[in-house]
């Protein structure tokens, strides 16, 4: 079996925040795997976080800054991605956000700005990196996308992140569809709770992750190393014929009734 499956690649990584960040699991799993990649960071706050964590792959690596609400600011992320690197081979978007209120209370208390604001950061992006990141994807590609099972179940206090994630779950069907014929295949990855800074936000956290550990079958939480497995794994010739699909990652949580 070939130890770097993804040697020569070469890909563009959107979501870390610090070491803890699924994105930044996943973008070790793909440099380990052999894969050349540059990063985004969200605000002055991270970057000097982001700075020290993408450092480890080398001084050279690219970092630059992206809103992803902003058009400007993709369009300057993906030129530079379209100078240095000349094409891409992967894309990895790990992108949400919801207001903090709306994380707390209803979701019928939703106010008309959250939801807007959660659909454009968490949804909306990847259909906007996908029209950025498919003319580079010449000889094809894998995008993937970090989704959570609040999308078709009710998970209290998930709220309006819940429905965004639902409408990003659609949009990789459909981006799966549209090209398809390009050879470009984009699937997410349906991540049981991990301890991450976005995570700490929603309000009973860790009883969440309590409640997983005593009724998944495996009887324990999922390990951002094993995200980043299968990160490698879609990101691979080994998931070919892969594409369109949510893949849970939860230590079998997602298939309990009760």
């Amino acid at each position: 079996m070939n130890s770097k499956p993804l040697s020569g690649k070469l890909g563009l990584v959107f979501g870390v925040a610090n070491k803890r960040s699924i994105a930044w699991a996943i973008a070790q799993a793909w440099a380990e795997a052999g894969a050349r990649l540059a990063f985004t960071y969200q605000g002055e706050r991270l970057k000097e976080n982001v700075e020290e964590l993408v450092g480890t792959f080398g001084p050279d690596t690219i970092l630059l800054p992206c809103d992803v609400t902003q058009d400007a600011q993709l369009d300057a992320v993906f030129q530079k991605v379209k100078d240095s690197f000349g094409r891409l081979d992967l894309l990895l978007h790990s992108v949400a956000f919801a207001p903090k209120e709306a994380l707390e209370g209803t979701f019928v208390g939703t106010t008309r700005e959250a939801f807007r604001v959660a659909h454009d950061v968490s949804a909306y992006s990847l259909v906007a990196m996908a029209q950025r990141a498919a003319p580079l994807m010449a000889q094809g590609g894998s995008m993937v996308s970090m989704t959570y099972y609040g999308s078709v179940k009710v998970v209290p206090h998930y709220n309006v992140m819940g429905v965004a994630k639902a409408s990003l779950e659609a949009s990789v069907r459909y981006l799966a569809y549209d090209l398809g014929q390009q050879k470009i295949r984009v699937n997410a990855i349906s991540a049981g709770p991990v301890n991450t800074l976005a995570a700490r936000g929603i309000s009973g956290f860790s009883a969440m992750l309590k409640h997983y550990e005593a009724h998944a079958p495996l009887k324990r939480n999922v390990e951002t190393s094993e995200l980043g497995a299968t990160g490698v794994f879609l990101a691979s010739d080994g998931a070919a014929a892969i594409t369109g699909q949510v893949m849970y990652v939860d230590c079998g949580y997602e298939i309990m009734g009760m």
